[in-house]
């Protein structure tokens, strides 16, 4: 089953429980699945690489937007970001801790022959390539940079 109707089936659920904040993560999601398909130009299915890349993107905005709002002291307005972001976290692949995403970067580290932060770029490029929907950018790139500044 394509991500789009996985979507869509979460969406009617969501609709039957008048779950408020999933629905609007849901179509908020749908949207910019529909956006991407017809930046295209094209009327195939994107690829699940493309797929993950805007989940992850859903998710990011939403964690910050949240941490922005806690900062401020709005938690009224930071928890329903939060709520959104678990409801489109329920569509990326199973994330990866920190000590499994620090054993891949050894190995490209070790595979690439890395030994400076002249090399953080091709390191992370490797990385996001393997991890990618595994892990967030945010933790692969702090990762990268504590190995090759030690």
């Amino acid at each position: 089953m394509s991500l789009q109707q996985q979507v869509m089936d979460a969406m009617k659920v969501a609709m039957k429980g008048k779950d408020t904040q999933g629905l609007e993560a849901l179509r908020a999601v749908k949207s910019a699945l529909l956006i991407a398909q017809t930046a295209t130009g094209s009327k195939e299915e994107i690829s699940e690489d493309e797929e993950l890349k805007i989940l992850q993107k859903q998710v990011k905005q939403r964690k910050d937007s949240a941490a922005i709002f806690s900062e401020q002291n709005r938690a009224d307005l930071a928890e329903p970001e939060l709520i959104q972001a678990a409801v489109i976290e329920k569509f990326l692949p199973k994330q990866l801790s920190e000590d499994e995403v620090a054993k891949v970067v050894d190995a490209i580290i070790a595979e690439t022959g890395a030994t400076s932060m002249k090399d953080m770029g091709k390191v992370m490029g490797m990385a996001n390539g393997k991890l990618a929907g595994k892990a967030d950018g945010k933790t692969i790139s702090t990762i990268i940079k504590a190995r090759l500044s030690s």
